[in-house]
């Protein structure tokens, strides 16, 4: 999902429109060969880390405005990657805390007496922990049930924490995933030295994801960034150590989670879908001791 209107300021951008929802549209999408080293993601946090940060979503009915905020900015302009939605702010029919879950539902209705209405024919919500949370380096675990349905884009995702232009402080796609094909999850990174590309990543297949929870998870040390699912890593990306254009992650990023509708990724909406929902059963954060 392309990014914040100050990270837009970059002229080449226009080559990159297709570059998120976290990211690109999926990156290299060749899955993993078989007789792969073991995964550096593991059975939950690697040894010697410890938990620094966790949302397990178990009290209140809104999002923890301690933890979260709501990303609106382009509500009014339209989202990038000719996305549809319109992102509401504490409104429980587009994200409420239930049954210990974090529940964000996309709808097909207009929210024509929203302030910063643009237009849109769908709702939904964006939550960042950007100036609530940011990290550099750990292990990332979100454990997630995804929507189905054709039109949806949800994603679990990453943005440096700076002001600078997009793509030159990194972003890291730990989740993505589009409803016209929902067996398949993408990993990306997006780097200055990836602009103009749908950047580097790869795919697996959940076969489940849209009926069952899973472990969607990130690895990240200042000589790596691996990201896999249910403790099984499908993509990893070395630092080549040729710089920052690629390899702008050694500085803080904030966390994403947020359901699109349509755009350059998710593609043709069926509007029969709705509503369609993104449930998150907890995020937890670990680093190093």
């Amino acid at each position: 999902m392309l990014k914040t209107l100050g990270q837009l300021l970059s002229t080449s951008l226009a080559a990159c429109v297709l570059c998120a929802c976290g990211g690109g549209g999926g990156g290299d999408t060749t899955p993993p060969a078989a007789g792969n080293p073991p995964s550096e993601v593991g059975a939950g946090a690697p040894s010697g880390y410890s938990l620094v940060w966790s949302d397990e979503f178990g009290t209140g009915t809104l999002p923890d405005t301690g933890k979260w905020v709501y990303d609106t900015e382009a509500n009014a302009t339209g989202w990038y990657n000719n996305e549809l939605q319109y992102y509401a702010v504490a409104r429980p029919e587009n994200s409420k805390i239930s049954d210990g879950k974090l529940v964000i539902t996309a709808r097909k209705e207009r929210l024509t007496t929203m302030k910063d209405y643009g237009g849109q024919n769908y709702s939904s919500a964006r939550l960042i922990t950007r100036g609530k949370a940011s990290w550099t380096y750990g292990f990332f675990e979100v454990r997630a049930k995804l929507p189905c349905g054709k039109g949806t884009w949800p994603a679990i995702w990453m943005l440096g924490t700076s002001n600078e232009a997009w793509p030159g402080n990194g972003e890291i796609d730990i989740m993505e995933q589009v409803g016209m094909t929902p067996t398949e999850i993408t990993g990306t990174i997006h780097t200055a030295a990836t602009a103009g590309t749908f950047g580097k990543g790869s795919m697996t297949h959940v076969n489940d994801a849209c009926i069952s929870f899973h472990n969607y998870q990130l690895t990240w040390t200042a000589e790596s960034l691996s990201i896999g699912v249910d403790n099984v890593s499908y993509f990893t990306y070395k630092n080549p150590h040729t710089g920052k254009a690629s390899w702008p992650f050694d500085s803080p990023q904030y966390l994403i989670l947020n359901l699109a509708i349509g755009g350059d990724m998710g593609g043709p909406v069926d509007d029969s879908i709705f509503p369609r929902q993104l449930e998150v059963e907890y995020v937890r954060i670990y680093q190093k001791k």
